[in-house]
């Protein structure tokens, strides 16, 4: 899932390649994408880009007259930049495509592809005057680049959820995902099962620490890059996410994960738990 360097690594690539051009045309393959109907999605043409921004994991496109084309990239979205886009309109319902929006004639000028891989549809998008009346952007936290030690204290305080959960509230904390997490647990030397609201003083300046740094650091290998290369840069600085069964680049032990339905997580448990391997289930207890 692309979650805020990602994203804020594309906003960056919009902002540089974008702004400033019009919408020519808006080519919709996948109805089920857009999430509003009024203002219509052929309210966009003719008009020019004139910002991006980024709410947590969504990206929006200003555009002028006041709209924004706001998008959520889900588990397995992505947004395909290309210099010149193909002209003929795509066919509805057939392929990863969602949307394609044309910044110069089509078939002569740039644009990018909204896609999506797999069965399992969750990528979403809304045109919007006001990008804060769509709820899931609503309902964000403070930004995670943005949070100070003492209003993470104070988000914390009193909340009873493991750890892994909290980070990757969007309504607590804006921005972490998955993968993320994991990586700031790790740096900080946290078990993701450890209570949020349980957390000593040292133990929220390490998280508060990690959680600047991990993001930090990700943002800045992942702005400049080109949009196709994006989630191989995000993989390539990953410590402990999806590298289950090879050694922690910090002590040598096993990289172990925990497994659900539909995700996992991956930790080292002479880092952060111990040396005790966390249940592979959903309990959240340490085995005996």
């Amino acid at each position: 899932m692309p979650e805020l360097p990602e994203v804020e690594a594309l906003v960056h690539h919009l902002r540089e390649h974008a702004v400033g051009r019009t919408v020519h045309r808006v080519d919709v393959a996948s109805l089920q994408v857009l999430k509003t109907f009024d203002p219509p999605w052929t309210a966009l043409h003719g008009q020019e880009v004139v910002g991006a921004h980024r709410h947590g994991k969504h990206l929006d496109l200003e555009i002028a007259d006041g709209l924004h084309l706001v998008v959520h990239l889900a588990r397995a979205g992505w947004l395909r930049w290309a210099d010149t886009m193909s002209a003929p309109p795509p066919k509805q319902g057939r392929g990863p495509l969602a949307l394609r929006v044309h910044l110069g004639p089509p078939g002569q000028g740039p644009g990018f592809d909204l896609t999506e891989a797999g069965t399992k549809k969750g990528l979403a998008a809304w045109i919007v005057r006001d990008p804060k009346s769509i709820a899931s952007v609503a309902r964000l936290g403070p930004d995670a680049l943005e949070i100070t030690r003492t209003q993470l204290e104070d988000l914390l305080a009193g909340r009873t959820e493991r750890l892994k959960t909290a980070l990757t509230d969007q309504g607590l904390i804006a921005g972490i995902g998955n993968a993320y997490s994991d990586e700031i647990m790790h740096m900080a030397r946290l078990s993701p099962y450890a209570t949020s609201g349980k957390l000593n003083s040292e133990q929220l300046d390490h998280l508060h620490e990690a959680m600047l740094s991990t993001l930090t650091d990700a943002v800045a290998r992942s702005v400049g890059q080109d949009a196709a290369r994006l989630k191989g840069e995000k993989r390539s600085g990953l410590r402990v996410h999806a590298r289950t069964g090879l050694p922690c680049p910090v002590c040598g032990d096993t990289v172990r994960e925990v497994s659900f339905a539909d995700k996992a997580f991956q930790y080292c448990p002479t880092c952060q738990t111990g040396g005790k391997p966390l249940a592979d289930r959903r309990l959240s207890r340490l085995l005996k």
